[in-house]
């Protein structure tokens, strides 16, 4: 059978500024439902969307935004985060979303590290938080009550005679979002993705002419958190720009999201693995809904196990399809496809339209194929969605983007039909839940511990959640390795960083292996597991 290569985009997004797109279709559909916010039961028509976004970006300019400058959403998912977003963009600023989960720790240094002129947030996440001598920091906006020091969102919406300013430079040099990811090692980088970058994989994410993908028809649920590329240009930006309805929940919750799926008409749910195996257990459970309209699943985020989908298809009848990407490509690079000749849920796909790929060894040579015709190596990617690379980090840039390609640090193979999966991850980083951790951020939090003289943080596989972070400690003279100890440990990195980069397990080590450079071996701690 001849590979699946795809050549069209949904859409030509030469020239187009993620936010102009959103405002057309906003006047395209009007009296259409655009947004339905569970959290607060809001429910809010294309038409007033792009009212509100247009009222927002009017506020933040005469708020003092200046074109170019940051600003910082920490918010859940929420109507807000949605139109502060697209507002951002349209008053040519730069949004950067936080984590919601994050601590004062976190905040800081995203806020710090990204030089945000104003923060929007929801006053329950700052309330201890600490934001002052940060030099940069000159506004903050709050979505519901009141805080201190603070002004209102409702505020931001006041009609504004302010004049809203005309973009920099051209889609191509003018930054969309500022993203954070830990790439494959260190603290979080800001990833700087142009509204060409967006915008183009948003149109990727829409291969024209194939089925169980966004149109005006879809209801998509959308629990997956828009801070983090796959909720935010997975989701929102091509479910809006396509016309199709986004219901909205503050966080997952399997009974809410079964609940929804029934009462909003839902026929579409981007998940995660994890979310998946939970609809699993409660279809063997029978509290599946067996009415509803969903006729499509996709996975994505994590590494999705060869059996789940099929599992799942099984038990409900619904198909499901699996990407892959990762936030320096906006994320999308892969994607599988409900069409049933090329039906495989277990292979991540094809590359979308636009971008290439070559497998290579450790030297960086092409990978010649085996003798049943298929490829493995390192996953390099070319193509209009990959980064501009990271912010004021030109040597972490040089590392990953090498002539043009982005080298993934992730082990796939090629089959000899051309799809695609994924054989090992990044060597460095812990998957929870889809959610990444960079071992080196806990270890710097946990050397800080007047008890630790040395450690190393590396992933154990987990059933339920893909990986749980485990720390291996070398205590100081005089402290004692007890599960007191253990304990103690754990809640220190809780406090400092968001709960689940905490380590679900300490083991007392007497020596942690290095290479000649100082760098932590974890495939040497890994056996020790």
């Amino acid at each position: 059978m001849p590979s699946m290569q795809r050549r069209n985009l949904y859409a030509n997004p030469a020239g187009k500024f993620l936010h102009g797109v959103i405002l057309d279709v906003c006047r395209h559909f009007g009296s259409k439902l655009a947004l339905v916010d569970t959290g607060c039961n809001r429910r809010i028509s294309y038409a007033e969307y792009g009212d509100l976004v247009e009222r927002a970006a009017c506020g933040f300019v005469a708020a003092g935004i200046r074109p170019g400058e940051f600003i910082a959403l920490y918010l859940p998912n929420c109507w807000e985060f949605c139109v502060a977003f697209h507002a951002a963009t349209l008053a040519a600023a730069v949004p950067t979303p936080l984590n919601p989960s994050y601590r004062e720790r976190e905040v800081r240094y995203q806020l710090e590290n990204s030089g945000a002129a104003l923060l929007v947030a929801d006053p329950a996440l700052i309330k201890d938080t600490d934001l002052s001598a940060l030099p940069s920091l000159r506004r903050l906006i709050v979505t519901g009550e009141t805080a201190p020091a603070a002004d209102l969102f409702a505020n931001l919406l006041v009609p504004s005679s302010a004049t809203l300013p005309s973009a920099l430079a051209a889609p191509q040099q003018t930054l969309a979002a500022l993203p954070y990811s830990s790439g494959t090692t260190g603290l979080p980088k800001g990833v700087m993705l142009t509204h060409a970058n967006v915008v183009t994989n948003a149109y990727q994410c829409v291969p024209a002419g194939e089925p169980g993908t966004y149109g005006p028809a879809e209801i998509v649920l959308c629990f997956l958190p828009l801070y983090h590329i796959y909720g935010l240009n997975v989701v929102l930006n091509p479910a809006l720009m396509l016309g199709s309805t986004i219901v909205l929940m503050p966080r997952y919750d399997t009974a809410r999201a079964l609940e929804l799926i029934v009462k909003e008409g839902v026929t579409m749910v981007p998940l995660v693995p994890p979310v998946m195996n939970a609809f699993c257990l409660a279809a063997e459970k029978g509290v599946f809904p067996r009415q509803h309209r969903l006729r499509s699943v996709m996975s994505g985020a994590a590494p999705l196990a060869a059996e789940l989908p099929r599992r799942f298809t099984n038990l409900t009848g619904i198909p499901a399809m699996q990407g892959y990407g990762m936030t320096e490509a906006s994320p999308v690079t892969h994607l599988g496809t409900l069409d049933p000749e090329f039906y495989r849920p277990e292979s991540i796909g094809f590359p979308v339209a636009l971008t290439e790929c070559r497998l290579v060894d450790e030297s960086g040579n092409d990978v010649a194929p085996a003798v049943d015709g298929s490829v493995s190596g390192e996953l390099l990617i070319r193509g209009p969605q990959i980064m501009l690379g990271y912010w004021q980090s030109p040597q972490a840039t040089a590392e990953v983007l090498r002539q043009g390609w982005y080298w993934s640090g992730d082990i796939a193979r090629r089959d000899a039909e051309g799809f695609y999966f994924i054989v090992d991850r990044r060597k460095e980083m812990i998957k929870y839940k889809g959610f990444p951790i960079a071992p080196a951020e806990v270890e710097s939090v946990l050397l800080e511990h007047p008890a630790v003289r040395d450690c190393g943080v590396i992933g154990r596989p987990d059933s339920e959640a893909g990986e749980l972070p485990c720390a291996f400690i070398i205590l100081r003279e005089g402290q004692d390795s007890s599960a007191k100890m253990q304990a103690e440990l754990c809640t220190y990195v809780a406090e400092r960083l968001t709960p689940y980069k905490q380590p679900r397990e300490v083991h007392f080590v007497e020596a942690i292996p290095r290479n000649p450079s100082g760098k932590v071996l974890r495939r040497e701690l890994r056996k020790l597991l």
